[in-house]
């Protein structure tokens, strides 16, 4: 019940929707219910007696009734429509804007395949239960119910039959509910790994290709295929036996009537009237039986569903504000004191350790250090979007928890390793820095980060269409696009993840030197695996296993750092190969 009290609060804006439809399909039941009764009479009464008007009379309102009947059913599949949608909507809206607010730690507990699984297949499913389930929820209770106070009006002998088929319907109904439920969890789970799968196969396709691994991924694909199909096969084996036990209780039942009903009739105690219209009233309630065992099932599987997307909804966030004050990043010093990190709190080893540096504003460090010596996780703590497990990280003399997330963000431009484009236009990725940038100050950031040296050579130039992630600009274009939509943030702090590492040394030079000039005052974290990338840095950090090895200036460190004379040495051998 918490499950469904938490999801009906999504419906806020829809209630009169669903109160309507509520009404509608109640009321749309008590006129068809009426149907039996006004047949019985014009078998007994009017076709008895031989009473013409009488059966003309009747049969007028039983056609009024079928119409009232088929307009009230009209407006509730309407409201019904519009109240599973809109919970879909809000419960989607609601889902990613979590996301949304996760951390990387919060992100590194979910699958992407399985996040997009939740969003969509997982929210239509509860969405099929409302706009599907609503209207036989509402209508078999009061049809059922109904039907069996009608039927022991009739002839209470007789539906005493009731309370033999009602029980055994329920038993077996119970049994396929009660099966079905964890198969819904896995066939859901089997869907996850298709999705990883092709999202897998997609995103690498280059690499199938160059590798011509096709057929392995084909066969890789046909595994998690074959199970997403024997999963739902048997999950679906299960449900639909829920028609033959109704079929077969119902027939049962229809038979023991007109055996019981039939010796009434030849001894005098019944009308045939009354049995037609006694008929009417156990189909309506084994209809009813039926409708309510396909809602269970229904609901069973959007409970599955339900409980995937509450796992997200509770996701309690990592990274919060709870420390936050009103105040913003002025001048963009930053200072490490004994910080220490770790991704997950049970994990055994720290990544950072006890790193103390501090880094004045408007000051360029160099990081350098070999692969995995946690160079990206290190300036990932800066902008919060991992939080210092022990130690304290301060920004202008404040610790970082205490800016609220949108000013310190807005402060910091990042260029990660990884860069990103979004589909749209070349314009509308570089407005990510700033949505009102004037075409000046675009054009500007442009010749800063080189962009002026390819962007005439694109199709319609600054409204050229990127693919998603940029698939039609090479590596180094987009490093220079994404090095441009960071300078157009004018930030205090600026850093650079590795994002020069496609382009050549001279463009890197120019970038370097226009950095240097238009953005004088910001504070800039070069982390590089070229020595030459930061070369001319104020000073430069040697990471190793996640400790700060040695800081100093170019020479310094050439002169006595036993990491740093091994990179510069092997750099210097390949520049001469």
């Amino acid at each position: 019940m918490e499950l469904f009290r938490r999801f009906a609060a999504y419906l806020h804006r829809y209630r009169v929707y669903a109160v309507a439809a509520v009404l509608c399909i109640a009321a749309e039941t008590v006129f068809e219910l009426v149907i039996p009764l006004l047949m019985a009479d014009i078998v007994d009464v009017g076709v008895a007696n031989g009473d013409r008007p009488y059966i003309y009379r009747m049969g007028g309102y039983m056609i009024l009734c079928a119409l009232v009947s088929m307009a009230l059913g009209v407006v509730s599949a309407h409201c019904t429509a519009l109240c599973g949608n809109g919970l879909a909507a809000e419960l989607r809206k609601a889902e990613y804007r979590k996301i949304q607010s996760f951390s990387f730690s919060n992100r590194d507990r979910f699958q992407t395949a399985s996040l997009v699984t939740r969003l969509t297949s997982d929210v239509t499913t509860i969405q099929n239960a409302v706009t599907s389930g609503l209207r036989p929820a509402v209508r078999s209770p009061i049809m059922m119910v109904t039907s069996i106070v009608m039927s022991f009006l009739i002839n209470p002998r007789l539906a005493v039959v009731f309370l033999i088929a009602a029980p055994l319907l329920a038993v077996l109904l119970g049994e396929i509910v009660l099966h079905v439920r964890p198969m819904y969890a896995r066939l859901q789970r089997a869907i996850d790994l298709v999705n990883r799968t092709v999202q897998e196969d997609l995103s690498a396709i280059r690499i199938v290709k160059a590798y011509v691994r096709g057929e392995y991924e084909e066969e890789k694909f046909a595994q998690v295929n074959g199970n997403l199909q024997s999963v739902a096969e048997r999950s679906f084996r299960l449900a639909v036996l829920n028609m033959p036990a109704m079929q077969l209780v119902m027939y049962a039942t229809i038979l023991a009537i007109l055996w019981f009903g039939g010796r009434m009739i030849i001894g005098g105690e019944m009308q045939i009237g009354k049995l037609t219209g006694f008929l009417s009233y156990v189909l309506q309630v084994l209809n009813s039986l039926m409708l309510m065992s396909n809602v269970f099932l229904l609901l069973t599987r959007a409970v599955a569903s339900g409980h995937r997307i509450l796992e997200v909804m509770d996701e309690p966030i990592d990274i919060t504000e709870e420390h936050a004050e009103n105040v913003e990043v002025e001048r963009g010093e930053v200072v490490f004191d004994h910080v220490s990190f770790k991704y997950r709190a049970d994990a055994r080893e720290f990544v950072l350790r006890d790193i103390s540096l501090t880094i004045r504003a408007g000051e360029t460090v160099g990081i350098i250090g070999g692969t995995g010596s946690a160079k990206s996780t290190l300036v990932q703590l800066i902008p919060r979007l991992y939080d210092v497990t022990e130690g304290t990280l301060l920004v202008d003399g404040r610790p970082v928890d205490r800016y609220p997330l949108r000013h310190l963000r807005d402060a910091i431009a990042m260029v990660l390793q990884k860069n990103t484009l979004f589909s749209g236009t070349v314009l509308e990725n570089l407005r990510w820095g700033k949505a009102d940038a004037s075409e000046e100050e675009i054009r500007e950031a442009c010749r800063i980060a080189c962009v002026d040296e390819f962007i005439h050579r694109l199709e319609k130039g600054y409204d050229t269409e990127l693919g998603q992630g940029g698939v039609n600009v090479s590596g180094g274009q987009k490093q220079r696009l994404c090095i441009a939509r960071a300078i157009l943030k004018r930030p205090k702090i600026l850093i650079l993840d590795d994002s020069t590492s496609a382009v050549d040394m001279v463009t890197e030079a120019k970038i370097r030197e226009g950095l240097a000039r238009s953005l004088p005052d910001t504070t800039k974290i070069i982390i590089a695996q070229r020595i030459t990338s930061v070369l001319h840095a104020d000073k430069i950090v040697v990471l190793e296993d996640g400790r700060i090895h040695d800081i100093g200036d170019h020479w310094t460190l050439l002169e006595r750092n036993r990491i740093y004379q091994e990179i510069y040495h092997s750099q210097q051998e390949g520049a001469g190969l």
